[in-house]
C-alpha cells in the first residue's frame, strides 16, 4: 500500500472491527442463553403461581394468540386450560422442559407436578416471541458498539495523522530542498524513531557535500594550475612563429593542441563556476535578445572564417538569471553550431516571447544528431558526430554538459530536435519569463 497512514488506519480498523464482531457474536450467543434461562425461570414461576391459586379464580385468556398457554391435569383429566391450549395435551406429562407445536407455532413447554394437590401443570410460551424479545434487548446492547466503529475510525485517523506529522515534515523538507542546499535537516521535537532516520540523512548529505566540494576544488585547482603553463606555451609559440614558418604543419598542429588545451581549461572553469555551491541565488533581470546580440557580435569572426550565414530574429525578452552563466550558455550553443555546420552553412538564433516563457532557439544546417543520441549529448566528454569530423574539430566534449547544467540551475528546460533546414539540429531552451523592468 502506497500510504503508511492508510495502511495503519486500515489495519487497525480491520483488527478492531474483527475483534468487535467476534465479541458481539459471543455476547449475542451468551445473551441468548441467559435470556433462555430467564424465560425458563419465568415459566417455572408461572407454573408455581397457577398451582397456588384457587382454580376457580383463574380466568381463561380470551385471546387464542396469547404468548403464554397453560393446562391443569388431574388423574388424567383436563380440569383447566387457557383458551389457546384447550383440547388435547400440549405435551406428555413428564416433568421438565421441552418443545411442542400447536396453533401454528412452536412453544417452549414446562411440565410441573404439584405434589400437594396431586395435579400436573403444563405451561408453554411461544418461542418466536421470546426470541424476538431477547433479540431486541441484545441488539440494543450490541448496536452502540457496532455504530461506534466509524467514530473510532475517525479518531484513529486523527491520532495516526498526528503521529505521522514529523514524517510529513521530514518529507516536505527533503522535497523543498534546493539543488545547492546541502544543509542538515532540522526537525523540532524529534521522536526517537525519527532521530536515526534524520541522522542517517544528514550524514548522507554531509558526505555528498564533501564529495562535491572535493570534485569542485580539484577541478578549479587543476584548471587554475594549468592556465599558467598554457599561457607560457602560447608566449613561446608566438616567439617561435618568427623563427619558424607560420604555415608549418608541425607548428600549426602544436598551436591547435595548445588552443584545444586552453579551451578545455576554460570549459572546466566555466563548469566549476556554474556549479550549485558557487551559483548565485540573486538572479538579475536579463534581456536575452540583447545578450544574444552581444555574444553574436563577439563571436562573429569565427562564423565569417567559415563563410557561414548567422541570423538573429526576435525581440526584447526578459528572464531572471545569472549573466555570466547565460553568456556561457549562448557561447557554447553558438560554438557548437559553428563547429558542426559546414562552410557556407546557415545558423539561426531566435528569441521569442511566449505566454509565460521565453523561447531561445539555436538552429543550424550542420551534420545533425541521431535521435537515439539526444540523451547522450549532455554527458561529459561525449562527441557523437562523425569521427573524421570530430578529429578535425576542436572541442573537449564539455560544452553541452555545461549548457544542460546552466539550464537546470535556471529551472529551465532544453530539448533537441531536427532543424527547419534540409538537415541540422535545433536546441530549444525555455526560460520562465519575468516582467519588463521599469526604467527609473
Amino acid at each position: 500500500m502506497s500510504s503508511i497512514r492508510v495502511f495503519l488506519i486500515a489495519t487497525i480498523l480491520a483488527t478492531l472491527t474483527l475483534f468487535n464482531f467476534l465479541a458481539a457474536l459471543q455476547g449475542y450467543n451468551s445473551s441468548l442463553k441467559e435470556a433462555e434461562k430467564l424465560f425458563d425461570n419465568q415459566l417455572v414461576d408461572t407454573a408455581k403461581l397457577i398451582s397456588n391459586l384457587h382454580w376457580g379464580s383463574i380466568k381463561n385468556e380470551p385471546n387464542p394468540l396469547s404468548s403464554v398457554a397453560y393446562q391443569i391435569w388431574h388423574n388424567g383429566q383436563l380440569v383447566m386450560a387457557s383458551t389457546n391450549a384447550q383440547g388435547k395435551a400440549i405435551t406428555a406429562l413428564h416433568p421438565g422442559f421441552g418443545y411442542a407445536n400447536f396453533n401454528g407455532y412452536r412453544w417452549r413447554t414446562l411440565v410441573y407436578f404439584d405434589s400437594k394437590h396431586s395435579h400436573w401443570i403444563v405451561t408453554a410460551e411461544r418461542t418466536d416471541l421470546r426470541f424476538s424479545l431477547a433479540e431486541n434487548v441484545i441488539i440494543k446492547a450490541v448496536l452502540p458498539i457496532l455504530l461506534g466503529i466509524p467514530l473510532i475510525g475517525l479518531l484513529i485517523w486523527f491520532i495516526v495523522s498526528h503521529g505521522l506529522k514529523p514524517l510529513r515534515s521530514l518529507s516536505n523538507q527533503l522535497k523543498n530542498k534546493q539543488v545547492n542546499d546541502l544543509s542538515p535537516i532540522k526537525l523540532p521535537a524529534l521522536q526517537k524513531e525519527l532521530e536515526h532516520v534524520v541522522h542517517s540523512i544528514n550524514t548522507l548529505i554531509a558526505r555528498l557535500g564533501s564529495a562535491l566540494e572535493r570534485e569542485q576544488r580539484f577541478t578549479a585547482d587543476a584548471a587554475h594550475e594549468l592556465r599558467t603553463p598554457i599561457s607560457a606555451l602560447k608566449i613561446q609559440l608566438h616567439n617561435l612563429k618568427d623563427d619558424l614558418s607560420g604555415d608549418s604543419e608541425a607548428f600549426l598542429q602544436l598551436q591547435s593542441g595548445v588552443d584545444r588545451m586552453q579551451h578545455l581549461v576554460e570549459q572546466l572553469l566555466s563548469l566549476y563556476r556554474s556549479s550549485p555551491s558557487e551559483f548565485s541565488n540573486s538572479f538579475t533581470s536579463v534581456d536575452l535578445y540583447k545578450l544574444a546580440q552581444e555574444i553574436i557580435a563577439e563571436q562573429h569572426q569565427i562564423f565569417e572564417q567559415k563563410h557561414q550565414s548567422l541570423e538573429l530574429v526576435g525581440s526584447t525578452s526578459f528572464i531572471s538569471g545569472d549573466l555570466f552563466s547565460l553568456q556561457t550558455l549562448l557561447q557554447n550553443l553558438l560554438s557548437n553550431a559553428n563547429k558542426y555546420t559546414p562552410e557556407e552553412g546557415t545558423i539561426r538564433v531566435s528569441v521569442e516571447n511566449l505566454s509565460s516563457q521565453v523561447c531561445l532557439k539555436v538552429e543550424d544546417s550542420g551534420l545533425g544528431i541521431d535521435p537515439s543520441d539526444y540523451n547522450k549529448v549532455y554527458e561529459r566528454f561525449q562527441r557523437l558526430n562523425n569521427q573524421s569530423v570530430v578529429a578535425s574539430t576542436p572541442g573537449c566534449g564539455l560544452g553541452l554538459t555545461i549548457v544542460n547544467h546552466i539550464v537546470e540551475l535556471h529551472n529551465a528546460s532544453i530539448t533537441i530536435s531536427p532543424s527547419d533546414f534540409d538537415r541540422g539540429t535545433t536546441f530549444t531552451v525555455l526560460f520562465n519569463k519575468v516582467d519588463v523592468p521599469h526604467e527609473k
